[in-house]
């Protein structure tokens, strides 16, 4: 799948209509992919998206310019974040968007792995100005302490206090910081 500014790119430059490509996700609450709740379309629609891969694009295209907090490079070159990651799953019944992110660490032992996903969380919520439930998740068995980090990663009063730590926000910033 393209991400929406390459797909706007390629749009512009073929002169087609739609070059959409289906996203392979197969889970089953991805409403990418299972088009069966209009009013989350709806919702979508009313947010200011075309429909909910734009949307899903949208999220992808502020998560790859993240940069890796050692390396120079950015969590899309390392395929830490991938467009088959970002989920957008079925509004809650106070029709809130609902947001999956699921991210890859380099190694099974990151030692980053949380400032990365707060870094993936600060990005969303900053650049989201509509109400929506953030999920964020490591990828199923990569990494060895994937349940503590997640469970660290969407616990409100850690990020909280976390983000008061001057130092952690300085670092965050930096990784998030578009370069012009």
């Amino acid at each position: 799948m393209l991400s929406f500014f390459r797909k706007k790119s390629l749009d512009d430059n073929n002169h087609s209509a739609d070059q959409t490509v289906p996203s392979s996700s197969s889970r089953s609450n991805s409403l990418c992919d299972n088009m069966q709740f209009k009013d989350s379309e709806a919702l979508v629609r009313e947010l200011g998206y075309n429909n909910l891969t734009e949307l899903k694009e949208t999220v992808y295209d502020m998560l790859r310019t993240i940069r890796d907090p050692e390396k120079p490079s950015t969590l899309e070159d390392l395929n830490v974040v991938y467009e088959e990651g970002i989920f957008i799953q079925k509004p809650t019944s106070n029709n809130v968007t609902v947001i999956r992110v699921e991210f890859n660490p380099t190694v099974p032992h990151c030692s980053l792995a949380t400032l990365i996903g707060l870094c993936i969380r600060v990005k969303i919520e900053r650049n989201i100005s509509h109400k929506l439930k953030l999920d964020i998740y490591i990828k199923k068995g990569a990494h060895a302490t994937e349940d503590e980090i997640n469970k660290q990663i969407n616990d409100k009063e850690r990020i909280a206090a976390a983000l008061e730590n001057p130092n952690l926000k300085n670092l965050v910033e930096d990784c998030i910081r578009e370069e012009n």
